[in-house]
């Protein structure tokens, strides 16, 4: 899908290479699960199957966790008035829209493709901006689908997510408690998936967030340029960061598993050893890149 948004080819070249090693890491992770497991059509069949509904149900799957609803035109009049004009000027087809009745202010897109995008603010958003800095955010979500990252990304999480199920798995099972010889067996085959997918979580977890941070900096840029207004995204960011650090822990850490998704992070203020592996850049980050393309805007030609 090609739009007015600012392409970026780092962006490109970043999803690929990290879609790239994922790949080959998942290919190892399914084969060292068939040699331990001893089950290949087991194995490849649930890795499939959730492939399969994470890619064409993700959508659905956010909506349902965030409690969103889809909402009409007569429904959000202003709401959709934002992302006609939006999508009028950047030449792409319109998303679904949908709010979340959630305080927390924040917004996200998913979907597997533009076809079948869907963007998704909270009530706590709505109620908090002025129409500018909606705007700002609203322009930030459309570049994801029209960047075609929010399938990237929701491509690259399966094998955490699959890794992680894993090793709560064999972490839980009841096996271990065994003590014939093939209990023990089955107690060290277990300990063996547990520690390859825990190394595969991690793995898969450093490239997500790697790539992650990049995109919402490409974001806040296709945003920033097509609206023309650095300041009003700035403005947003702010704000949004500010309230969402008074906004109860028990809240926020409903809403952590999609951080990755996320127009902010549903975290407060990190250390610098946990902005490494946050899905965010830093605020500060952001706003400094907001204030370099609003100079270059208000530039000389």
């Amino acid at each position: 899908m090609r739009s007015r948004f600012q392409p970026d080819r780092q962006l490109t070249a970043r999803m690929l290479v990290t879609i790239f090693l994922l790949g080959l890491l998942y290919v190892a992770f399914i084969a060292v699960l068939i040699v331990l497991l001893k089950s290949w059509l087991l194995v490849v069949v649930i890795a499939a199957g959730l492939l399969g509904a994470q890619y064409w149900f993700s959508d659905r799957i956010a909506l349902y966790a965030m409690h969103g609803r889809l909402v009409t035109p007569e429904q959000q009049p202003h709401l959709h008035g934002v992302i006609d004009r939006l999508c009028a000027t950047a030449d792409m087809p319109k998303p679904r829209v949908a709010v979340s009745a959630m305080d927390l202010p924040n917004a996200f897109a998913t979907g597997r493709n533009a076809d079948h995008a869907v963007v998704c603010v909270t009530t706590g958003l709505l109620r908090r901006l002025e129409a500018e800095e909606l705007e700002g955010v609203l322009a930030h979500e459309l570049s994801h689908v029209a960047h075609r990252d929010v399938a990237v990304i929701t491509i690259a999480s399966f094998l955490g997510v699959i890794a992680g199920l894993i090793v709560r798995f064999a972490f839980y099972s009841q096996l271990f408690g065994g003590r014939g010889r093939r209990d023990q067996n089955t107690a060290a085959m277990l300990l063996a998936v547990m520690a390859v997918s825990a190394l595969v979580y991690a793995i898969s977890f450093l490239l997500i967030r790697a790539l992650s941070r990049y995109r919402e900096l490409a974001a806040d840029r296709a945003a920033a340029m097509l609206t023309g207004r650095p300041s009003a995204l700035a403005s947003a960011l702010t704000k949004v960061s500010g309230d969402i650090a008074r906004i109860p822990t028990q809240d926020l850490r409903t809403a952590q598993a999609f951080n990755a998704f996320f127009f902010t992070p549903a975290l407060g203020p990190g250390t610098v050893v946990s902005n490494l592996f946050s899905t965010h850049p830093s605020l500060q980050r952001r706003l400094d890149q907001l204030a370099q393309i609003s100079a270059e805007l208000s530039g000389p030609g």
